[in-house]
């Protein structure tokens, strides 16, 4: 008996090399099936680029997706949750089931940089003309998914289980009086259809450079909470304002009052929140003092506790500012917010190997609460997900200082598009292979 266990040892040993050594290899297939489809990646992206769709009217975008889905012989479905897009890939030999996702919005920004693919695409937003441009990086989310889709199609029978390629529409928030995003996707069953066991996803930032991978296990991006103010007054002649009451006083006293919740009531040094003020709307003349103002922001918070008590102050805060001044002001909450997006701590510290390989383990950061937040939060929310940012600003610039996500001068190095697509196709291919699992 004494003889024959170092045997039966060393025989499990070269077993568990020969599984590892097989795992490794798929990894490298996939990967090496992705590069060919690198510069199409470019090309889709700067083609969504070019010609963006607002949230819920992604008609063009899912259209060319699930057309490059049905050619690769992809199971595709349309029309979910609204305009989305799911693609499934039953590989060649059994294993787990996993989901990757994109979205496709834009959002009502008017373009600045100055780039060949620069969009002037205009639409209606909220009963005005606007811009619109992919000032967020969907557009290249879209495009890496559509290449990692491509890379695993080459390797299909050696793909172990099967890959759920999600297509979101609606991340940025669908239009007033509509549902959409992630939450809808969910609602009308996608997950239950196709039960994926985990879900990964990635997002391009400015605040770190090409090259640069950021992480956070647990909790990771702020929950949101978008708000209304509408502050009543009584118009009058702007030579006259004692003949009626001044909502534009009315709503300044109140944007003041609502940033000393964060800054002189809450407790910040146990977690981070966040109340803006996004949008003022009011008025048409100079002479002409209105009896309405609309106020429209968003609040960000970790905490449910947290976020009830700022909801809280702030409607105490805009009831009692109205009623010093003789008015009434309501305060509305959209019930349609984001959770906190959460990555599996477990599931975290697996895949942090995956995306080392790519990067190097000096370039995949930890990163801190991100106030920034995230319709994946859902998804997360239903199966143990991993959410990982990747650097998009030169070398030669400073990610502090570069043009933030949203703004109009939002600048992609398109050289982090490909490193971004290969530590997509990494992570999947090392769970379901089993590297990581």
């Amino acid at each position: 008996m004494r003889r024959i266990v170092p045997q039966l040892l060393l025989a499990a040993a070269v077993i568990g090399a020969t599984v590892a050594t097989a795992a490794e290899d798929f990894t490298a297939r996939a990967v090496s099936a992705l590069e060919p489809v690198q510069g199409r990646i470019i090309d889709w992206r700067r083609d969504f680029h070019q010609n963006p769709e607002l949230s819920n009217r992604e008609f063009r975008t899912s259209k060319i997706v699930a057309e490059h889905l049905k050619k690769l012989g992809l199971q595709v479905e349309t029309g979910v949750a609204k305009t989305g897009v799911v693609g499934i890939l039953k590989g060649g030999k059994p294993g787990p089931t996993i989901a990757l996702r994109a979205d496709m919005d834009a959002l009502p920004v008017v373009e600045r940089t100055d780039v060949p693919f620069k969009s002037t695409v205009t639409s209606t937003y909220r009963g005005e003309t606007v811009g619109v441009m992919h000032a967020c990086g969907h557009d290249s989310h879209t495009a890496i998914l559509m290449g990692v889709a491509q890379a695993f199609v080459a390797v299909r029978e050696q793909l172990p289980g099967t890959i759920v390629f999600l297509f979101q529409p609606a991340e940025e928030g669908a239009p007033e009086g509509e549902e959409g995003g992630a939450s809808l996707m969910l609602k009308e069953g996608v997950f239950d259809r196709h039960k994926p066991e985990v879900a990964f996803g990635l997002h391009v930032m400015s605040a770190m450079r090409t090259g640069e991978i950021g992480y956070r296990g647990g909790p990771m991006m702020a929950a949101s909470d978008a708000y209304q103010i509408v502050v009543k007054g009584r118009q009058t002649h702007g030579s006259r304002p004692w003949g009626g009451i001044d909502p534009v006083v009315v709503s300044a006293q109140i944007i003041e009052a609502l940033q000393t919740i964060v800054s002189r009531q809450i407790d910040i040094t146990v977690l981070p929140a966040v109340v803006s003020v996004g949008a003022i709307k009011g008025g048409i003349r100079n002479n002409i003092i209105p009896d309405e103002i609309e106020m429209i922001g968003t609040i960000r918070t970790f905490d449910q506790l947290q976020r009830a008590d700022i909801i809280k102050r702030m409607k105490r805060t805009v009831d009692g500012i109205a009623a010093a001044n003789g008015t009434t002001a309501t305060f509305t909450l959209d019930p349609r917010g984001n959770p906190v997006t959460a990555n599996d701590p477990d599931l975290t510290r697996r895949t942090l190997p995956s995306l080392q390989r790519v990067v190097g383990a000096q370039n995949v950061k930890p990163l801190p609460l991100v106030t920034g937040a995230e319709d994946f939060a859902f998804f997360a929310q239903r199966v143990p997900s991993f959410f990982y940012i990747v650097g998009i600003t030169p070398p030669d610039r400073n990610p502090i200082t570069a043009p933030s996500n949203h703004a109009p001068d939002f600048y992609i190095d398109e050289t982090g598009i490909p490193i971004a697509a290969r530590t997509l196709v990494t992570v999947a291919a090392d769970y379901l292979s089993g590297v990581t699992r």
